[in-house]
């Protein structure tokens, strides 16, 4: 992409870190991966969302949002705010299930979609600005247009961190020059050590390649030692992702929520685990007509560039912001604790089944139906997400209340 290769000509060291490559590989207004295809998400897109296998993930993440308004002692006003919105489609089938279900939550909701690509952004407004005439408010905003403290109710989000810019850092020994005393004389000694550096992108004649230099930010150690991650016995080269957007995503939201609750839904790990040393490659991946390679590289501009989300920063950086963490989970056991496995348990049901004509199209579409549910609680994939709840402002009754979402779900 020309315009990335502009920026980094118009470097003084002629080499730009990988966050400043991948924001603008997906972010650049005109030639950015989220700002000019109007269908890189679902079936026709390169890749799908939980959102994707049908009405029911925005529906049963609705009883979590009702579930949160009634701990809130049913605020007069209850804001929902849904950060990268996508295709509209949570808000969509959340707010209808609302209505439907729960009139008198209905009648407080405030919707505020806070969404960075225009295309998207359009596509949100043509599905959803129809609820304006229902009798609730849905809006689109920045961030730094909401004001400090007034959010009352949840901010949320699914399948977004994920695609925030990461930095890229790489390990390598060094060898430190050093004494010791040995009887009364002084001897040197050399010793190895691993040392962190960050992997940059320059231009040349083949295309964008890596380049390794110091680090662009003494935030980037730091980051391991907020997560007590220590890389002393590490392999050399051992490769991963830092995403300190999302540390600056949280504060963000922190100061604009006065009391509720923050819902974060992405596929990652808890440091432990993310930083393994057998993930010696980290977990940068691009998508491209719905197959996955890792050379970020290629196709620039018209694929997408994810990393997994290390849900062990968040709590830390929320800890430290006043947040209080009220539950980690899998997506699948927090679908079933909202009544998922009521839904799959229905469809099972011979009576259920037998108040329709059991014609091949009916079982086919119940099938399908089971099918995207299963999909949705499947260990070995969306089900496997993870689901991060914490909350500010709230009175120690309301932190003891159990959210429906984080108690032991149900069989199906």
């Amino acid at each position: 992409m020309q315009a990335i290769t502009q920026h980094i000509q118009k470097n003084q060291d002629q080499r730009i870190t990988f966050a400043e490559f991948m924001d603008l590989a997906l972010y650049h207004p005109q030639f950015g991966y989220y700002s000019t295809r109007d269908s890189i998400i679902g079936p026709q897109g390169d890749f799908v969302t939980s959102p994707h296998m049908g009405h029911d993930f925005g529906e049963v993440v609705a009883e979590q949002f009702v579930d949160m308004w009634e701990t809130l002692g049913r605020p007069a006003r209850f804001d929902l705010v849904e950060m990268g919105a996508g295709q509209g489609l949570v808000a969509e089938d959340a707010i209808a299930h609302i209505q439907s279900h729960y009139p008198d939550c209905f009648a407080t909701l405030n919707y505020i979609i806070v969404e960075k690509s225009a295309a998207l952004k359009a596509e949100q407004q043509k599905r959803l600005s129809h609820w304006n005439d229902r009798g609730i408010s849905v809006s689109w905003q920045s961030l730094d247009a909401i004001a400090p403290n007034t959010i009352i109710g949840c901010a949320f989000s699914n399948e977004l961190i994920d695609a925030f810019p990461v930095h890229w850092v790489e390990l390598h020994p060094q060898t430190l020059q050093g004494t010791e005393l040995k009887g009364t004389e002084l001897k040197s000694q050399k010793r190895q050590s691993q040392k962190l550096q960050e992997v940059y992108v320059v231009y040349n004649e083949n295309g964008f390649a890596s380049q390794l230099g110091e680090l662009s930010t003494p935030k980037l150690e730091s980051y391991f030692q907020q997560i007590n991650i220590d890389f002393s016995q590490y392999s050399d080269g051992y490769r991963t992702e830092v995403n300190l957007a999302a540390l600056d995503w949280i504060q963000q939201i922190t100061d604009k929520l006065d009391r509720g609750y923050l819902l974060t839904i992405d596929y990652g790990y808890t440091a432990e685990r993310y930083y393994s040393p057998a993930r010696r490659e980290g977990t940068l991946q691009c998508y491209y007509r719905h197959a996955h390679h890792n050379d970020p590289f290629i196709y620039v501009g018209e694929q997408d560039i994810t990393a997994h989300v290390n849900f062990t920063a968040l709590e830390r950086k929320g800890d430290e912001l006043g947040l209080q963490t009220l539950g980690f989970t899998q997506q699948g056991l927090f679908l079933m604790a909202l009544g998922l496995g009521d839904r799959l348990g229905a469809i099972a049901s011979p009576s259920a089944q037998s108040s329709e004509k059991a014609t091949a199209q009916n079982i086919q579409s119940i099938m399908m139906r089971r099918d995207a549910l299963q999909q949705l609680i499947s260990p070995m994939g969306l089900g496997n997400f993870g689901v991060l709840i914490q909350s500010k402002g709230l009175s120690q009754k309301e932190i003891a209340r159990p959210l429906k979402g984080l108690t032991i779900p149900p069989m199906a």
